[in-house]
C-alpha cells in the first residue's frame, strides 16, 4: 500500500509538470527538448558544477556533456562563469530564464506543501520531514546532491 502511494504522489507530480510544459508548447514558449530539461535539472541540483562534474555525475563523456551544455548556452538558460580560485575552470550557472520555466514545477510543488501544512499537525508535518530526510539521507545513496551551503 504504501509503495503504491508513494508511487502515486510521485507520478501527480511528474504529471503535473507535463501538463504545464505541453500547454507551454502549445503557447510556443518552451524551447528545452526532453533530454535538455533532464540536464538542466541535474546542473541545478548539483549547484554550478564544471562541465566535467557534470559530465561525471550523468555517466556521459565529457564531450558530450559539452555539446548539451553549449546546446544549453545558446538557448539562454545556461551560462559559464569563471572560477576566482582556478581562472581554467569554469562553472555552470542557470540563467533567469532557466528559473522562470523551472518555477512551472516548483510553483505546484510549492502548492502542495502549502496543502500539507494546513491540512496537517506541526507534529504531523515534523514527522514527515524527518521521513523524508532520511530517505534522502539514508536510503538513496545512489545520488549525492551537494550540502546546502557548500
Amino acid at each position: 500500500m504504501l509503495k503504491q502511494s508513494f508511487f502515486e504522489v510521485f507520478t501527480k507530480f511528474k504529471l503535473h509538470f507535463y501538463q504545464e510544459i505541453f500547454q507551454r508548447f502549445q503557447d510556443r514558449e518552451a524551447s528545452l527538448t526532453t533530454v535538455e530539461t533532464f540536464c538542466m535539472e541535474t546542473i541545478q541540483a548539483l549547484g554550478a558544477p564544471t562541465v566535467n562534474e557534470f559530465a561525471a555525475f550523468m555517466r556521459i563523456s565529457s564531450p558530450n556533456a559539452a555539446y548539451k551544455v553549449n546546446s544549453l548556452i545558446r538557448k539562454g538558460y545556461l551560462r559559464k562563469r569563471q572560477s576566482p580560485e582556478d581562472r581554467r575552470e569554469y562553472h555552470l550557472e542557470v540563467t533567469q530564464k532557466y528559473t522562470d520555466y523551472y518555477n512551472i514545477s516548483t510553483s505546484y510543488l510549492t502548492l502542495v506543501m502549502d496543502r500539507i501544512t494546513s491540512r496537517f499537525s506541526q507534529e504531523e508535518c515534523a514527522q514527515l520531514d524527518r521521513i523524508l530526510q532520511i530517505i534522502s539521507r539514508e536510503l538513496m545513496p545512489e545520488v549525492e546532491l551537494p550540502q546546502k551551503g557548500s
